[in-house]
């Protein structure tokens, strides 16, 4: 996102929760704090615009949240809300998670279930899955074993089937000079960092000694639906729109 921004083009966020269920050491008021922290993250990122559409936070369990819990909402109806904001914006390109929602959570799979349904919809050319090759995940999990009081997922048996094989994938784009940006919008999700008990991802990322942490954040990878994987990945995630990305037309409308 931040590449693409400082590249000129356009960035929306959009985000489907208000994430009152993450774990968080202190949950008072989560909603609210979340919302904020994305806020920041996002500005961090220099995105245009955020939407939220406000459904309840399933949990990682996908239980909570009620009748409003996103992974409960009708496909046809949440796909419907996203596709407006696909059309008002003229979107071009839609990221969101891959297949298993990435570790698995459930409302991570719905957003994957309704973008790509959003997508048909708004008739927005291309899709991107955000994802992370299992075997680079593997071998990150075993490197980072000596950091304490690291997630009780924090293993290769609890990720086993987590995000895609390398062999699927598409595009790995490079976001090295975009590092400050990615680490300062990390950051700004403050009540993340920690859990009741013990620390979460995202204090084990923001924790890595510099080279680690560009060999780990300085690369972002897609699978581009509808296309076969190749032996060389894209670098361009607006490749697929079959014009090169310096011929994108920044809009200029504010948000």
């Amino acid at each position: 996102m931040a590449r693409a921004a400082a590249e000129g083009h356009r960035v929306v966020i959009v985000f489907a929760t208000r994430g009152e269920r993450g774990l968080a050491r202190d949950a008072s008021e989560l909603a609210g704090r979340r919302e904020g922290e994305a806020e920041i993250a996002a500005r961090a990122l220099g995105a245009a615009k955020v939407v939220h559409l406000g459904y309840a936070d399933s949990g990682m369990d996908g239980a909570a949240g009620g009748a409003r819990a996103f992974t409960r909402s009708a496909l046809d109806e949440a796909a419907a809300e996203l596709a407006a904001i696909l059309i008002a914006e003229r979107a071009e390109v839609l990221t969101i998670y891959d297949a298993r929602g990435g570790y698995g959570h459930p409302d991570h799979v719905q957003v994957h279930a309704v973008g790509s349904r959003a997508a048909v919809l708004a008739g927005t050319p291309l899709v991107l899955e955000a994802t992370v090759p299992r075997e680079a995940l593997h071998k990150v999990l075993r490197w980072v074993s000596w950091i304490p009081r690291l997630p009780a997922g924090f293993t290769v048996k609890a990720q086993e089937q987590a995000f895609t094989v390398k062999a699927e994938l598409t595009h790995r784009v490079n976001v090295r000079a975009h590092l400050p940006a990615k680490r300062a919008a990390l950051a700004a999700h403050a009540s993340q960092r920690s859990a009741p008990k013990g620390n979460r991802t995202l204090s084990v990322l923001l924790a890595l000694p510099r080279p680690l942490s560009t060999a780990v954040l300085g690369q972002e990878w897609f699978v581009e639906q509808g296309c076969q994987p190749r032996p060389v990945l894209s670098d361009d995630i607006f490749e697929g729109l079959g014009r090169p990305v310096s011929a994108a037309v920044p809009r200029t409308d504010a948000p």
